[in-house]
């Protein structure tokens, strides 16, 4: 059974789709594993646009589309982004245990502490690159074309949910080896959000903003 949006279809666009996984994959493995390359995002971005051109295939057939109902979807991610945060109390004592030094924090969120400013740049940043990019980047184009590489098939999409959620892990390579297993899990949640909005990508967008600006909230008053 096929769940992809558009079908697969013949070998040469599943060729295709794999090599789109394995440059998307490079990106991020060499921005913030070895330094390689500028940051992925961005490129994510590039190479998403590049080939919906190249398909004609409009921005609405990665899921960047009017939602069936607004009402489902945002309680979808309301939902998803009450996980992100609840997932803290099982993955930061697992993570602590597993390795002695806790995760590093994003250098975006902790300079919010008390700090009005740098709090409304932050929201800023995470509403655009974070929300807005990294789920075009890691959803849209990497989980979608990965699925597409095998061929839509249930198990495809399973395949292509793990590897999208670990690339997304190591997109956070810098938090330290807790950090990318929180990032892992993390993008769990948000393939899972999208998948049941019916792969419309609005749903991983806000979780992941409402999540980050939780985040962003807890730490400007608690700093």
């Amino acid at each position: 059974m096929q769940l992809s949006r558009t079908a697969p279809g013949t070998a040469r666009n599943r060729i295709l789709a794999l090599c789109e996984c394995l440059v998307g994959g490079a990106f991020v493995i060499g921005h913030n594993v070895y330094h390689a390359v500028p940051n992925e995002v961005p490129l994510l971005v590039a190479l998403l646009i590049l080939t919906l051109l190249l398909r004609w295939r409009p921005v609405s057939s990665v899921g960047l589309e009017r939602p069936a109902s607004w009402k489902l979807t945002l309680s979808i991610a309301v939902g998803a982004a009450a996980l992100l945060q609840l997932k803290d109390f099982v993955t930061e004592p697992l993570g602590l245990y597993l390795w002695p030094q806790p995760q590093r924090v994003s250098a975006v969120i902790e300079s919010t502490r008390h700090n009005f400013g740098a709090a409304m740049l932050s929201l800023l940043i995470v509403w655009t690159f974070a929300a807005f990019g990294e789920e075009l980047g890691y959803r849209a184009l990497l989980l979608r074309r990965a699925a597409d590489a095998l061929n839509g098939t249930r198990l495809g999409y399973a395949v292509a949910i793990l590897f999208s959620s670990v690339l997304f892990g190591f997109g956070h390579f810098y938090k330290g080896p807790a950090g990318v297993m929180d990032s892992t899990i993390s993008g769990l949640i948000l393939a899972a959000a999208y998948l049941l909005s019916g792969r419309n990508m609005w749903a991983p967008i806000f979780a992941h903003g409402l999540g980050d600006t939780f985040a962003i909230v807890y730490t400007y008053f608690a700093g």
